[in-house]
Order: C-alpha cells, then structure tokens, then sequence
C-alpha cells in the first residue's frame, strides 16, 4: 500500500481481550487493512469462582496473532510506524525484580473476596462510618486482588516487585519500561480517578489496599510514547525497526473513540462480554454516587459508564446451553450463525409476549448490591426459547436504557444518539431492539473493531498523522448503518419497561437477601 509520495503509514494496534487477542493494521483515515486473530482461553479455574491465566500465555497468542496478520495482509512491517495497546481491564499480574510472574494472573472474571477484619483504622473509618459508607469501602477492599494475595499468599507478595494491569505487563513485555496508560487504570488499585495519577498519600485507598507506591508502574496519557520495542519484541511482533510504542487506554475506553463518542450527548453502548453504556465528558461525574467515571482515551476527559457485569456472557451463555441447532445449521449452510440467531429474534413479537428478564447474573456493589440474581418472570405456555433469547436482548437493552437515565440525571445532559459496538452489535436484531427500547437511533460503527480503532486514534495523534483528537476521531470514525425507532414497538416497551422492568429489582431484593441468607451463594 502505498501513495505518490510513498508508503502509507500504518498503526499496529494489539488488542488483548477476554476471549482474542487480536493484532490489528490501521492507516490514517481508520481503515483496517490487516488482521490477525488469536482466540484464546479465557481463564482456568482451579477452584470455584477463581479465574485465572498464565501471564506469558498472552504474550505467546500476542506473536500467533501477529504471525497470522502477516500472513493475511499486503501491507509490509516497514510501513509500521508505531505500536499501541489496549486490553481487557481489571486483569493484573505480580511480577518479581527480574520482570518474572510470580503467580497467574488474576482475571477480571475472578470471584475470590478477600478478608478483611474491622474498619478502616483512623480518621478515614470513622467518616465512613458517618457517611454510611462502610459497607461500600469494606467491599472494595474485599474485592481488591492485592488483598488476597497479601492475606493468602504472604511470601508471593513479599517477592512482588512490580503489580501491574494486564496493559502494563503488556508495556514491559514490548518495551523493557514499567510504564503504562492514565486511561487503563480501571480496578481496584490507588488510583486518582479525578486528577488521573496515583491517589495522593493521604488517600483512603492506601490503607485500604496492601499495595505500596513503588510496586507501580509510571503513567503517562494517551497518546505519549511508553517506550521503543526491545529487540525480543521486535522479533516477536514481526517488525524491523525499533518504533515507538503509544499509551492508548482500556478496551472500553478505547471502544468509546473508536465509536466516535466524543461528547456527552452520544450514549455509547458496548454490548461485549461487560456490557455497558458510556458518555464522554470534560466533566467528573458519579452516575452512581461513589462510583468514579473511568479515564477516556482523550487526556483530561472522563468516561461516565454504567455496566452489566455479564451483559453479553448471558447470550454466549444461551448459544451454549440452547443454540445447538442453529449452530449445526451455520455449519451445514457455510454462514455465520448470527444470522439464524437473529430469525429467532425476528420469530419473536417486540416484549416477547410477557416474557421479562432482569441481567444481573453476578453481584453488584451498589446497584445492584452484593445479593443481586438474575430473574426471569412472564413464562407461560406459549414461550419457547426463541422468546427467552428475545428477553435476553430486552432484558440488557432495558438495563442499559435504566443507566442511561441515571447518567442524563447525574449529568444534566440528554443523550440523543447511541453507537452500539462490540460482539453483539453485529446483530442487526439486537440493534433494532436497542433503538426501539431506547426510543433512539442507533448507529453502527464501520468497523466491528472499534476497540483496537481507538487505540489506533491515540497512536495517530501521539506520531502526529493527526494533529489532535478531534480531527483524528473525525477523520478515523464513521457510521456505517443507522437503526430508526419502531414507534409502535417503542410504545409497548415503553409501558413494559416503566410498569414492569423497573419495578423488579426493588420487589426480589427481599427474595435475592433471602436466597443470599439460605444458600451462601453469592458469597
């Protein structure tokens, strides 16, 4: 590929998910001119509820979905002008004072809880306990991963030189720096999610969490350089010249670029493994009352985000469970099996006659909170599971809608528009549904791969193809398809979504506590 003036420079965006990892091409005007795709596994799971995964084996994926990028493109490595990452976030990795894990990976999927004895000491417990927050710090610091390896692996965290995001351990690999992105740093560590640096030292997080300043990495924003590959790392990714390597942000923080959400009026919605719906903001705010919003993969900005923890795991789950037919079928025809799964949704009237669903397969913190299961109720002799796949896709579309109002209030801004991206958004189905629940347009992206796009935005500002981010996220974006509200169908889920949906989670909260009570489960 190359122009009059010769050759095109091109990104190389590596994109490290919880199901692929993906080695992705970009040229300037955010075109994909290469792919390789690696799946991998998501985790192992040596005891239950525990998700886990060998450091170095992303790393190994990371040089096979190079090698099949190489393999499937005309673009060469020396047209490569610079590498940037994004990944899954909450995933992090000990490392020791050689640079070698000390343990697997801790996943984001992971379910372990630390323990934690009394409240906070000091000033900090005692205006927790006046503010009724100390349920809300006791669970954070449950939940926090360094926690647990402290209290159950005392001679492994002793030896832990570095504790670092799957993005830092990632950084390190390519460049020898422990040096990573503001804009990944979502998860349970001392981070200062207004000022976007390390939390200052008298913040509550350092004593809550038993990790200390040094054992971090440096941050720098989207678009800085981390560091230049390392000759192993220019061996591994197939490239012939030590080329910078930019910081970009998490996969979600990158998603939202990618979309082209750059202000607060565009609901971006990721209907991926997590599904969530986000704005971008020059503004910090809470949509849920302690919950910080994430770093954008615009310096400076925020990424007001509400989520369902296993949003689209849930229709993954259904194709498993109930979708073999369909899957057989695709096989048989030599099509994706989207498309069957989508005349099952067609198959279905909008509200799928009563069927409701509530998608809060895992806990939550505070909404929901830590008793929270999933319900579904309406079921009655005429439901099949073409109906219970519909209520999947209502069901989450409802949820994200609830957020969405959450955010308009929190913010004093109406979102007018949704860019759907992510697994899901491939289903012409499931964005219809989006736009009538909604009562919005939807829009598609115009390419699936938004996340690595993002990633590629950041990069091309960083080596100055574009000059900042509004110009490279106009140039680099677009829409490819538009999905109108159905008005008829966005009545009726208007009335199921007020009258029924809204109403379900505070009438079981009782029935969930009880269940919690009885069975132990969610722990």
């Amino acid at each position: 590929m190359t122009t009059g003036t010769g050759p095109v420079p091109l990104i190389l965006a590596i994109d490290n998910g919880t199901q692929s990892v993906r080695a992705l091409l970009f040229d300037a005007q955010g075109n994909l001119v290469g792919k390789g795709k690696q799946e991998i596994e998501p985790y192992f799971s040596t005891q239950p509820g525990w998700a886990e995964q060998r450091p170095e084996y992303f790393w190994d994926n990371l040089r096979l979905a190079c090698q099949q990028l190489w393999a499937s493109t005309d673009a060469r490595p020396d047209q490569v002008a610079g590498v940037t990452v994004t990944t899954q976030r909450g995933t992090v990795i000990n490392l020791d004072e050689h640079g070698q894990p000390l343990r697997p990976a801790i996943i984001w999927l992971d379910q372990r809880h630390a323990t934690v004895d009394g409240p906070l000491p000091g000033p900090w417990g005692w205006l927790f306990k006046v503010a009724g927050l100390q349920d809300t710090v006791h669970r954070f610091r449950e939940n926090a991963q360094a926690n647990w390896i402290a209290g159950h692996q005392p001679d492994i965290w002793a030896r832990t030189h570095k504790f670092l995001l799957l993005s830092g351990y990632l950084n390190y690999r390519l460049t020898g720096q422990f040096r990573d992105s503001t804009a990944s740093q979502v998860g349970y560590l001392p981070f200062d999610y207004r000022r976007h640096r390390w939390a200052g030292p008298r913040d509550f997080k350092w004593q809550a969490l038993a990790v200390h300043r040094d054992m971090l990495p440096e941050l720098v924003r989207p678009g800085d350089v981390v560091g230049h590959l390392t000759p192993e790392a220019m061996d591994h990714l197939g490239l012939p010249h030590p080329l910078p390597v930019l910081a970009a942000a998490s996969d979600k923080a990158c998603e939202i670029l990618g979309s082209g959400g750059l202000t607060p009026d565009i609901g971006c919605l990721s209907y991926g493994t997590t599904a969530t719906i986000n704005t971008t903001s020059p503004r910090y705010v809470e949509p849920v009352r302690l919950m910080p919003p994430y770093p954008s993969a615009i310096p400076g900005f925020y990424a007001t985000e509400v989520m369902i923890y296993r949003g689209f795991w849930m229709v993954s789950w259904f194709k498993r469970e109930f979708g073999l037919r369909e899957q057989s079928l695709a096989r048989e025809r030599g099509i994706e099996p989207e498309a069957l799964f989508d005349e099952l949704v067609r198959s279905v009237p909008p509200g799928s006659m009563g069927l409701m669903l509530q998608p809060y397969w895992s806990p939550g913190v505070r909404q929901p909170g830590p008793e929270a299961k999933g319900a579904m109720i309406g079921f009655g002799d005429v439901h099949t599971r073409a109906h219970m796949y519909r209520a999947i896709l209502e069901g989450l579309a409802y949820a994200l809608r609830e957020g969405k109002e959450r955010i308009e209030r929190r913010s004093g801004v109406a979102i007018t528009r949704l860019r759907v991206a992510g697994g899901g958004s491939q289903s012409d189905a499931a964005l219809q549904l989006t736009a009538d629940i909604f009562g919005l347009p939807a829009e598609r992206p115009h390419t699936y791969e938004t996340s690595g796009l993002g990633a590629a935005i950041d990069a091309a500002v960083g080596l100055g193809l574009h000059p900042d981010f509004a110009s490279a996220t106009r140039a680099m974006t677009r829409v490819r398809d538009r999905f109108e509200p159905d008005p008829a169908a966005h009545a009726l889920y208007d009335r199921l979504y007020s009258e029924v949906y809204l109403q379900m989670y505070r009438r079981l909260q009782p029935l969930y506590r009880n269940i919690r009570r009885i069975t132990g489960y969610p722990g």
